[in-house]
């Protein structure tokens, strides 16, 4: 039996025809093959879509979802080094069914984006060339664009973040005051941001003011169960409200459907403790 892909041509066609599997579904190319196990969450009783929002003088391309009804506090969501992708914005729907107006900006796009790349080692040279300072504006447009907008409470922001965009959390709630809990998924604590000096998020750790909760792999190398735990030493050094869970079993990306690194079980318990904390600091 041939499997149908988005568009109506079945896998064997698109394979044919050269059109990526990952790209026509939305998803990042260098992550193929797309497992059947991805989790599709449907729209029904939100509104969501792209949008775009101010930054620097470019206007930056995001995916949001939110209740259709209703004052919802605001969860930016970073992507992993794939950028904007259809895991993402499912993640943006699964935060709305749960109560929350999120959004996904594309932290890539004034570099091309890197959807259309294939070789892991050419996305890293793109993602790691981008300066902190962007980064860090392009995330607090995003934040601005939500919380001004009727459908969300200006007052709860939250960060959460994988991979990458793990490591970009602990960035991000170090630097902004407007955000009220944080969330960061296996986020490489020891990974340098391009800066002047270059931060890394041991650097962070000091200035991370806001509720704070780390998920990360016992079977992950980046970061390593040993370099969490550093982070979580300096953490509470400055921050009574942190909780770190390291998961059995499981590795980097566990979170990730869409890939073989998917642990359910952890993914699971994970994403329980993430909507908790979230409703614990954002919706009281």
């Amino acid at each position: 039996m041939q499997t149908t892909e988005p568009g109506g041509l079945s896998r064997r066609d698109m394979l044919r025809a050269g059109i990526g599997v990952a790209a026509a579904a939305g998803y990042a190319i260098a992550a193929e093959p797309i497992l059947a196990q991805a989790i599709h969450t449907d729209t029904a009783g939100l509104a969501a879509g792209d949008v775009r929002f101010p930054s620097g003088g470019d206007m930056i391309p995001a995916y949001e979802a939110r209740p259709a009804a209703g004052k919802s506090p605001v969860v930016v969501v970073i992507s992993e080094v794939f950028g904007l992708h259809e895991h993402i914005k499912d993640v943006c729907r699964r935060f709305a069914k749960a109560g929350y107006y999120a959004i996904g900006p594309e932290l890539f796009f004034r570099e091309g984006g890197v959807s259309q790349l294939q070789d892991i080692q050419a996305i890293l040279k793109v993602v790691n060339d981008v300066p902190r300072k962007q980064v860090l504006q392009d995330l607090a447009g995003a934040a601005d664009h939500a919380r001004h907008q009727a459908a969300a409470r200006s007052d709860r922001v939250g960060v959460t973040g994988f991979c990458w965009g793990g490591g970009t959390t602990m960035q991000f709630a170090a630097a902004s005051r407007d955000v009220g809990a944080a969330v960061a998924w296996y986020g490489p604590v020891a990974r340098p941001y391009k800066d002047d000096p270059p931060r890394t998020g041991f650097d962070a750790a000091r200035d991370i003011a806001c509720p704070f909760l780390g998920l990360f792999g016992e079977q992950d190398s980046s970061p390593s169960p040993a370099d969490v735990r550093k982070f979580e030493g300096i953490l509470k050094q400055h921050n009574r409200t942190v909780e770190i869970e390291i998961y059995p079993g499981a590795g980097h990306a566990f979170y990730a459907d869409y890939r073989a690194s998917y642990r359910p079980e952890a993914a699971r318990a994970g994403w329980a403790r993430c909507v908790a904390w979230f409703d614990r600091f954002l919706k009281t």
